[in-house]
């Protein structure tokens, strides 16, 4: 962190300080919710979780070298000086906002039902070629996540590449307050969180709670190909793979799972470009790398050396080549639309194809249907396996059941993995997919220690 003493956390989160008084003028080096990540000068703040109260972790923290906690509870016997606050999570969204004010670079919110993190993982790249980036840190996009990214900012850091996701009205906005992004980068509006939002048009205004807080002057960024987005063109840098929009690709060449070549046009100027990770929307993503290294000043050279440099994070595009299988692990967490994009990367495999698919969450009242039409999907790709595990994915097993693949549905990953001998090949190129709380990292775990 730059300079930010523990009395600007105090007058931001209105707390009462029990402590030296000659301390609150120490400087935070930074701040966290594990007291297991706590170091000498952090601050910790107690948040009560579902299962665990992290006021039973106070002393632990001080113990780890923490200068001082955050607390709603008073302490009878304090392990070391204390905030008192009404809620510690507010607390800390109420310091990271203060804290985010003293910062003067570009920072960039992305927003989307699709892509966030691997457009959020192309950008920094794109950055990182002329700036020091500081990037959200794995999928830290939500109400605590956000706010413990921006203490991470630091007095060496140039740039900032935020994921902000949201599943409510008003969470968008409340991330925006503490954000505040000069750069607004929205991927596409499809049907995530229908659930709560009902409509892609609720999706759509729930996402536009970004600009809630964003910077007077904040550069707009939209998918230039997305027929809601379409409504921002006017007053936005446009991405994607019509020549209608201002930063745009075509020549698509498809590598299968060694990635996508083509060429981008910009300002006048193109480039050809092979980007490493699978799957055709990956283009999007690298229009969106162009858009943002533009205005923020890299030449078309520095943004292609960011783009060919671009890595997977696990359970995002991952492939992995084992003694026994080729795995394309992107079971972090699933749509219909996400599913399918990834199935089209499986459809290029030269081997067998493999598809291990789970249930999508949070898809509201035509949860059946969504899941149905990932099936139907199937039906027109090479696909010559298809397993499908949980309840939700009967739909979708039962749709795909009319293809020439072989279908089978499990109940559990375990019954699945019981049974995954008898299912797969040596060989195989195997697609894993499904929302994040069906954990299928189980299924990469264990296919990729068979030999």
């Amino acid at each position: 962190m730059k300079h930010f003493t523990i009395r600007q956390f105090m007058d931001a989160c209105r707390g009462t300080w029990y402590g030296p008084p000659e301390l609150l003028n120490h400087p935070i080096q930074g701040v966290v919710v594990d007291s297991r990540l706590a170091e000498k000068d952090f601050v910790f703040v107690a948040t009560a979780g579902e299962r665990v109260d992290g006021h039973r972790f106070i002393p632990a923290a001080f113990e780890k070298g923490a200068v001082c906690a955050v607390s709603r509870q008073k302490l009878d016997e304090p392990a070391g000086p204390y905030l008192l606050v009404e809620e510690p999570l507010q607390a800390l969204k109420d310091g990271a906002e203060a804290y985010r004010k003293t910062l003067r670079i570009p920072v960039v919110g992305i927003t989307g039902s699709v892509g966030k993190t691997s457009t959020k993982e192309m950008i920094a790249t794109v950055l990182e070629q002329k700036y020091r980036v500081l990037k959200t840190p794995g999928n830290f996009n939500n109400e605590i996540g956000v706010p413990l990214t921006i203490f991470q900012i630091d007095t060496h850091h140039e740039a900032a590449v935020l994921e902000m996701g949201m599943n409510h009205f008003g969470e968008m906005h409340r991330l925006s307050r503490i954000v505040r992004p000069t750069h607004c980068v929205f991927t596409n509006i499809g049907v995530a969180h229908l659930e709560h939002l009902g409509s892609r048009e609720g999706i759509l205004k729930a996402k536009l709670e970004m600009l809630d807080y964003a910077a007077k002057d904040a550069s707009l960024f939209v998918n230039g190909d997305d027929d809601l987005l379409t409504a921002l063109k006017d007053r936005a840098v446009t991405f994607g793979r019509s020549a209608s929009s201002q930063v745009w690709a075509d020549q698509v060449e498809n590598l299968g799972l060694d990635g996508i070549r083509c060429t981008i046009h910009a300002q006048g100027q193109e480039m050809d470009v092979t980007i490493p990770l699978p799957g055709v929307h990956m283009v999007y993503n690298a229009c969106a790398g162009v858009s943002l290294g533009l205005s923020l000043g890299l030449c078309m050279e520095e943004i292609r050396r960011g783009i060919e440099a671009l890595r997977p994070l696990s359970g995002r595009s991952r492939i992995l080549h084992t003694g026994a299988y080729t795995l394309i692990d992107d079971c972090y967490n699933a749509n219909p639309v996400s599913m399918c994009a990834m199935l089209e990367v499986l459809d290029h495999a030269s081997t067998r194809k493999v598809a291990i698919l789970g249930d999508m969450g949070e898809l509201g009242k035509n949860s059946e249907a969504l899941h149905a039409s990932v099936g139907e999907k199937i039906r027109s790709l090479r696909t010559d396996v298809v397993v499908t595990i949980g309840p939700l994915s009967e739909a979708l097993h039962r749709a795909a059941s009319s293809c020439a693949a072989l279908c089978l549905h499990y109940d559990t990953v375990e019954d699945f993995l019981e049974d995954s001998a008898h299912v797969l090949k040596n060989g195989d190129s195997i697609l894993v997919k499904a929302s994040h709380y069906m954990k299928f990292e189980q299924i990469i775990a264990a296919l990729s220690v068979q030999a």
